[in-house]
């Protein structure tokens, strides 16, 4: 058992922490008050190679794995830029299309994926069937060489930044073609395409958010929308379902890194506050055990997440895709929750200046509290731990 990064690691780690700190937190806020991206982040990150480390080399990629990318979720948020796109494009789309694409999606898609020129955000979630893919209403059917899609997603992330979605539709396998057979819902199969953001048919509507990001949530309409052959992944629909869950693991382990984080940045934050902040007797505030424990407390509960995210790309990348499952479902819980706790201590330890925009930290309440719902519940994994570890009956 080994808890130290290779040279190479601590190196990417060191340079990706002075990336994020050139720019910093008030860059991201700045940014999403604005209204605009962190365009000038994401392209350079892009051109120094850290948005394609777990791309393969001979697609312009580091060539290394998630426990990299995950270096770099982690590095950027600790310096205040958490990346939520650096989940949905190099993380999911990129391991999908790298595991279960074509040859020619992977040499379409990966080096532009890899050196950031190229953007492609996730749809999964819909209105009524949330991530629950057996009850997803989107439906891809056979119209000759063609596929049309039709349905709705929703808290799709990114849309308006991207080139192309990768959405998870459900195919009807009746007929073996998936075009004329019975379309119960038993008969249905998942698939993945690559759908281009300006597709005739595709239209966007932008949610209205209590959190303060640059990425941007939409509303998805798929109208009969005509996709090529080659835009469903890989070589049949037979890809789909495998294809799907290459992206959760990457998906939770990379969540939770950005987690680790953003809590890290902020117990940074507080820690240089109290340690300084003098006001009764000439003592720092820190020096009181009120302030002092509730930080430390919150600091235990970070580093133990970051020992499950270790863990869990440890075990994604050597190909323990089990495992790794329990393990990215538990980093992800561990680090929802020490994000939230680390900021909302952050923002108590300042007091007053806590809530300002100033300081920094309040700026984050609303993303650490939705890192609980997002990209699945805190509910849904104590559901999979009982179920998967405990041996309990299925709860749902």
């Amino acid at each position: 058992m080994n808890f130290d990064l290779t040279p190479e690691q601590d190196q990417l780690r060191d340079a990706v922490r002075a990336l994020g700190r050139r720019y910093g937190h008030s860059y991201f806020v700045a940014k999403a008050k604005s209204g605009e991206h962190t365009t000038e982040l994401w392209s350079e990150a892009g051109r120094l190679g850290y948005l394609g480390v777990n791309i393969p080399t001979e697609y312009g990629g580091g060539g290394g794995g998630i426990t990299e990318l995950a270096l770099v979720c982690e590095e950027l948020a600790a310096a205040g830029c958490p990346l939520l796109l650096l989940v949905v494009s190099p993380a999911i789309a990129a391991t999908v299309i790298n595991k279960h694409g074509t040859d020619e999606q992977r040499k379409r898609h990966l080096p532009g994926l890899a050196d950031g020129t190229q953007k492609i955000v996730f749809a999964i979630t819909e209105p009524e069937a949330g991530s629950n893919f057996h009850r997803l209403g989107t439906v891809a059917r056979r119209d000759g060489d063609d596929w049309l899609l039709s349905g709705r997603k929703c808290y799709i992330s990114g849309v308006d930044e991207a080139q192309y979605v990768l959405v998870v539709a459900r195919v009807a396998v009746g007929d073996g073609q998936g075009g004329s057979g019975d379309a119960s819902p038993q008969k249905l199969k998942p698939a993945l395409f690559i759908v281009p953001t300006d597709a005739p048919g595709l239209t966007r509507s932008k949610l209205d958010m209590e959190i303060l990001s640059p990425e941007n949530q939409f509303l998805l309409y798929l109208d009969d929308v005509r996709l090529p052959a080659d835009a469903l992944v890989g070589e049949s629909l037979d890809a789909g379902l495998p294809a799907l869950f290459a992206g959760l693991n990457p998906e939770r382990i990379t969540v939770a890194a950005m987690g680790a984080g953003t809590g890290r940045y902020a117990i940074e934050r507080a820690s240089e506050y109290t340690a300084t902040r003098k006001v009764w007797g000439g003592r720092s505030i820190g020096s009181h055990q009120g302030v002092a424990h509730p930080l430390a407390h919150a600091a235990v509960q970070v580093e133990l997440a970051r020992l499950m995210i270790h863990k869990a790309a440890t075990l994604y990348d050597a190909g323990r895709d089990l495992e790794a499952g329990i393990s990215g479902n538990m980093a992800k819980y561990a680090a929802g929750e020490a994000a939230a706790l680390a900021v909302d201590t952050a923002v108590q330890a300042l007091g007053g200046a806590g809530m300002t925009t100033e300081y920094g930290v309040a700026t984050l309440l609303g993303a650490v509290r939705a890192g609980r719902i997002a990209p699945v519940s805190r509910e849904m994994i104590l559901n999979f731990v009982a179920q998967h570890v405990l041996g309990q009956d299925k709860s749902y």
